[in-house]
């Protein structure tokens, strides 16, 4: 079984020594992503494409496999199998592209393609009018289609030697990764930070993921999850790293000391800041992020130059001029949507009234109060996963035991205690929570660590909202500043 690559467009357009590197890169990456299907599958470059080929006892579930990897593997135009032969006669030439070709013909168009290299006695049309008519000798129901026809009949002809294309599939295209060096990828696990990254890939640069952790190790383990399906599918050629954040303390810490209206411009500032001092120590120049122009309130044109600030390192935005469904069509195509349909939300991690055109001035001045310890143990802290050990379980952190309370039958058999609804105004006004038999407080999740020491240290109240993310950071920080009476409610 052959495999002929074709080469990306904007490859062959480079300088003789460009292309030359970016072939031998390619070649070198092919080989990487096949070796686990197989030691004896032959790699080999050429000017102007790469050949493949798998020993003559190959088996179709085989050649499956090792095609379905090639279309996915980046700097790859399209992907053909053919059949390579001795050119003997039209007649003979004839009677192999009816094998290959008879059954896909039937009640369809097509047209016979011949590319010659070298030196022969016919010409290509001579050649392409034989063949098509020993098609249309052999399936009546055919016709020939010379400006779009159903089927493309392709046929290379090199000195003396026949090559009968049966089979063509489009490649992943761009550059061959690792040629355009490395970068650092912000990734949520969302729509569009998955999105970025693979554009990234696509465009020959490896790329590392770093997740900022705001939900526990359930919310890192789902993104884990895509971040291994990236690298899987079309970067595996090259080992990269997931960088992982604990940031629930900086959340807290920026819910005490900034303004409502411009947590969501800090709390970015502050994992620009991160990544730019976790990126260099890893000497990753680059940094790269899924905003795109004014898609949420961070991302105005203002506020993307005010967190750009924050970074010593250039920010790379792939999606900045992307609408929506774009990028939610794209990660579809790559694979990357069954993950975010279903993350974890990390409720209340930014501002309920964001200010979408911050000032520079009052962005600084509330940074000020920040205590940029918090920021200082959380880089400190940051773990290290290498891409082949990505889907190993997440550890859950050491944490003291939460009282949780999981329904309102549970509820009901508790004395003495409140819940504490910590949603935003909004989402309280759409779903209101009805406990008819218990206290129900509304304090949203910005004002509880300020009025939680108002609360009597002689009931217990458990924190309530949609998916129990920020219910339980918020019950984590209130245990630190020894205030033991609070709790999770995960019923309603």
């Amino acid at each position: 079984m052959y495999y002929l690559l074709k080469l990306f467009p904007e490859i062959t357009i480079k300088s003789r020594s460009v292309r030359r590197q970016m072939t031998r890169c390619l070649v070198s990456n092919v080989r990487n992503v096949l070796r686990p299907l197989g030691n004896d599958i032959r790699v080999e470059g050429s000017w102007d494409a790469l050949h493949v080929r798998l020993p003559e006892m190959a088996t179709v579930e085989w050649g499956r496999q090792v095609e379905d990897a090639l279309t996915c593997i980046p700097g790859i135009h399209e992907v053909q199998r053919v059949d390579e032969l001795p050119l003997l006669s039209f007649n003979d030439t004839a009677q192999h592209l009816l094998a290959a070709w008879q059954a896909s013909l039937v009640d369809r168009s097509f047209r016979v393609t011949v590319k010659r290299r070298g030196r022969h006695d016919f010409t290509s049309e001579e050649m392409e009018r034989h063949l098509g008519q020993a098609l249309l000798d052999a399936v009546p129901s055919a016709r020939v289609n010379l400006g779009r026809p159903d089927v493309e009949v392709r046929v290379d002809v090199i000195d003396n030697r026949l090559r009968i294309v049966r089979h063509r599939r489009p490649g992943l295209g761009g550059y061959p990764l690792g040629v355009q060096g490395q970068a650092m990828t912000l990734i949520s696990g969302g729509y569009d930070s998955p999105v970025a990254a693979w554009k990234m890939i696509r465009r020959g640069v490896k790329t590392h993921f770093l997740f900022f952790d705001l939900g526990g190790a359930g919310h890192e383990q789902a993104v884990r999850e895509v971040c291994h399906h990236l690298w899987q599918a079309y970067g595996r050629s090259h080992r990269v790293h997931f960088f992982s954040v604990p940031f629930e303390g900086v959340v807290a810490e920026l819910q005490r000391s900034i303004p409502d209206g411009l947590i969501g411009v800090v709390l970015k500032r502050m994992m620009m800041r991160a990544s730019s001092r976790i990126a260099a120590r890893a000497r990753i120049p680059m940094l790269v992020t899924g905003d795109a122009i004014a898609q949420v309130s961070s991302q105005s044109l203002t506020n993307l130059a005010l967190i750009d600030e924050a970074s010593a390192l250039p920010i790379l935005r792939p999606l900045v001029a992307e609408d929506k469904q774009d990028i939610i069509d794209t990660a579809r195509r790559i694979g990357t949507a069954r993950f975010a349909e279903v993350m974890p939300e990390v409720c209340g991690a930014i501002s309920q009234r964001p200010n979408t055109q911050a000032q520079r001035s009052r962005v600084v001045a509330a940074e000020q109060h920040f205590d940029f310890s918090v920021l200082d143990a959380a880089i400190d802290h940051v773990t290290l996963t290498r891409s082949e050990r990505l889907l190993e379980q997440v550890a859950p952190k050491a944490e003291a035991p939460l009282f949780v309370v999981q329904s309102a039958q549970a509820l009901a058999q508790e004395e003495n205690v409140s819940v504490i609804d910590i949603r935003p105004d909004t989402e309280r006004e759409t779903t209101p929570l009805t406990l008819p038999s218990v206290e129900c407080l509304q304090i949203p999740f910005y004002a509880l660590q300020a009025q939680a020491e108002t609360l009597p240290a002689d009931r217990r109240y458990l924190l309530y909202c949609d998916q129990g993310v920020m219910s339980r950071m918020q019950v984590l920080h209130l245990l630190d500043r020894g205030l033991t009476h609070f709790g999770i409610y995960r019923g309603a």
